[in-house]
């Protein structure tokens, strides 16, 4: 691919070069702030890609199938490049903190998973970290005071944990999976309701009079923060 298209260089070089810190600063934009979580994604996803061998120009030749909505998603999405928008991303609603990276070509693959005591091993590091995590990020609680000291402890944490060994914090497997098909470009079709437009398998009736799903009032799927979830029209 020409060189004006790949606009991943720069992440490119920062992978080869295991510039963790690099890349977490790219997270913290993406993200909004910086979280041990977030951290771990970077970590996971530069293995992943370092592994693979792989650039990604956001064209389906990297998967990323990630198992949780968290912190730790968008740490994957900024590094491996795999997204919603590039149907390069799949999300697997079972609220485990893992990825599995996969290369198209051949279904090589690696997959990464939380150490299921990562949490408490953490907190054993950071006990101060605990007392404000829970009243802050748990009960939605605290001063402005708690808030800042949470977010500058939380952000030094973050960074810090970019040094701890990776198999302290992951358990780590190599596979090869069958991926699914490159994402169908379908139609749009407009409503003959509402003349909003909308993509064709999301729509009912005839292609001549087609009605989107809101305006023939059908349940459709919703993701939010408490993971997939079907939802009827308001």
């Amino acid at each position: 691919m020409h060189d004006h298209a790949h606009g991943r260089r720069a992440i490119d070089s920062m992978i080869r070069g295991q510039d963790l810190g690099g890349l977490l600063r790219l997270a913290e934009t993406f993200h909004g702030h910086l979280c041990p979580f977030v951290s771990l994604g970077v970590k996971a996803g530069q293995y992943a890609m370092a592994s693979l061998n792989r650039s990604n120009t956001g064209m389906e030749e990297i998967i990323a199938i990630v198992e949780c909505n968290s912190c730790f998603t968008d740490g994957i999405q900024v590094v491996t490049g795999c997204t919603f928008g590039n149907n390069a991303l799949i999300f697997k609603d079972l609220g485990k903190t893992a990825v599995t990276v996969a290369r198209r070509e051949d279904g090589m693959a690696v997959r990464l998973l939380v150490q299921p005591d990562y949490r408490e091993q953490m907190f054993a590091r950071y006990p101060n970290a605990e007392p404000l995590f829970q009243k802050i990020v748990v009960e939605r609680q605290g001063t402005p005071e708690d808030w800042h000291r949470f977010e500058h402890m939380w952000e030094a944490i973050a960074r810090r944990e970019l040094k701890t060994p990776l198999e302290e914090q992951f358990v780590i497997e190599s596979l090869t999976i069958t991926l699914p098909e490159y994402a169908r470009i379908y139609e749009s079709r407009t409503c003959s309701r509402c003349g909003e437009q909308a993509m064709a398998p999301r729509t009912i009736g005839p292609a001549t009079e087609p009605v989107c799903l809101v305006c023939a009032g059908k349940d459709f799927f919703m993701l939010t923060g408490q993971g997939i979830t079907a939802v009827s029209p308001d």
